[in-house]
C-alpha cells in the first residue's frame, strides 16, 4: 500500500534563492522554515523518506509564507514560476519519490496569475494549485479572485488550501501583535474555518459544481465544532439586525452543513489521534487524505510523519478504510496511477 503524503512542504534550491533575493533577510515564518535542513537540503529530504519505506511517497508544495503576502504582483508571479518549475524538475527526475506537485498561486497577479495556474496544470503537469486562506488580507470570495475559481472548477483540478496568519494579528483589538505564538496555534484552524465559512455562504460551490478543496490540517476547527457550525447556525440572523443574513442561508441550494462536509481534510494534526478521528467522522472516508506537514516538527522532518502513521495504522478502522486515507482517495483526486 502506497502512503502518498499530500500535504508536505519543500523549498527547492532555485526558490529559495529567489526568495532570499525577493525578502531580504529571514524573518517571522520564513526564519523557521529556512532554519529546517528537509525544507532546503534534498539528501535530508531523502533520508528522511528512506525512513517509511519505498511505499512512502511525497506530493510537493511550497511552504508558506503566501507569495501575495511577501512581494508585488509581478515578484509573486516570478516566485510562482520558479516554484512550479523547481518542483516540476524534481518530479521529472525523482517520480519514485515524488509522484506530483501543487503549484502555487499568485492571486494579486490577476489574469496572469491564473494563465501561470493554467500553465503549471497543462504545461508542467501539477496535480493541483495551492492558495492560502486570504489573499494580502482580502476575503477569498472577492469577485477579482472569480476567474481562478472559474479556471479550477472548469480542469476539474483540487485546490489546496493553506492558513495564513502572521504575530502582527494581534490577539485582542487593543495590542499590536500576538503574543506566544498565539497567531499560530489558535489563529491559523480559525483561519481555516473561516475561509470555508465565507466559501459555503458565499455560495462558491452552487456557482462551482467541480470545485474541491482540500483543506489543511483536518479541517480548521470545523469537525469539532458541528453542532455550533450545524445548528447553530441554523438560526443566522437571530443575532444580527442590520442584515437579513437568513437570507443567505435561504439562497443556498442545500443545507449549509453539506456544503461544509463537502471540503476534503487532511491528516497533518501533529499527532492528535482526536483530531484525524473527527475529520474522518465529520467529512466521511472518502474526504480524508494522509498528509504530515513535514518537515514542521519538533524533529525537523521525521517526527510528524511517524506519529500520523503509527495513529493510521492503530485505528479501529477497516482495512478498506486506510486504504482510502493512505493512497485510494489520492490517486482519485489527483489522477495518479499507482
Amino acid at each position: 500500500m502506497k502512503k502518498i503524503d499530500i500535504f508536505n512542504h519543500i523549498w527547492p534550491e532555485p526558490f529559495f534563492d529567489a526568495l532570499i533575493r525577493v525578502v531580504g533577510t529571514m524573518s517571522d515564518i520564513t526564519n523557521r522554515s529556512g532554519q529546517v535542513p528537509m525544507m532546503t537540503k534534498l539528501d535530508r529530504r531523502f533520508e528522511v523518506m528512506d525512513m517509511f519505506g519505498e511505499d512512502y511517497v511525497q506530493i510537493l508544495s511550497l511552504a508558506s509564507p503566501p507569495l501575495e503576502m511577501i512581494a508585488g504582483p509581478e515578484q509573486a508571479l516570478d516566485l510562482a514560476k520558479i516554484g512550479s518549475d523547481s518542483m516540476a524538475e524534481l518530479c521529472r527526475k525523482y517520480p519514485e519519490r515524488f509522484p506530483g506537485f501543487i503549484a502555487t498561486a499568485a492571486l494579486t497577479a490577476g489574469d496572469a496569475g491564473v494563465e501561470e495556474c493554467r500553465r503549471a496544470i497543462e504545461d508542467l503537469g501539477a496535480v493541483g494549485v495551492q492558495i492560502f486562506t486570504n489573499v494580502a488580507g482580502d476575503a477569498l470570495d472577492h469577485e477579482k479572485y472569480a476567474p481562478f475559481f472559474d479556471y479550477m472548477n472548469k480542469v476539474d483540478k483540487p485546490v489546496w488550501m493553506h492558513p495564513s496568519r502572521g504575530e502582527k494579528f494581534a490577539d485582542y483589538r487593543n495590542e499590536d501583535r500576538s503574543e506566544y505564538e498565539i497567531w499560530w496555534t489558535f489563529g491559523w484552524p480559525y483561519e481555516t474555518s473561516a475561509a470555508m465559512a465565507r466559501m459555503v455562504f458565499s455560495g462558491f460551490f452552487d456557482r462551482w459544481e467541480n470545485l474541491k478543496v482540500i483543506t489543511h490540517h483536518a479541517g480548521g476547527m470545523i469537525p469539532y465544532f458541528e453542532g455550533r457550525v450545524g445548528p447553530g447556525w441554523d438560526q443566522m440572523g437571530a443575532r444580527t439586525t442590520d442584515r437579513d443574513l437568513k437570507a443567505v442561508r435561504e439562497a443556498l441550494k442545500r443545507p449549509h452543513l453539506e456544503y461544509f462536509k463537502d471540503f476534503r481534510a487532511d491528516t497533518a494534526t501533529f499527532g492528535s489521534r482526536k483530531a484525524i478521528e473527527h475529520a474522518i467522522e465529520f467529512f466521511g472516508e472518502d474526504h480524508v487524505l494522509f498528509a504530515s506537514d513535514a518537515p514542521f516538527d519538533p524533529e525537523g522532518g521525521p517526527m510528524y510523519i511517524r506519529e500520523t502513521i503509527r495513529i493510521l495504522d492503530e485505528m479501529d478502522i477497516s482495512e478498506t478504510t486506510r486504504r482510502k486515507i493512505y493512497q485510494d482517495n489520492a490517486a482519485a483526486l489527483l489522477g495518479l496511477e499507482l
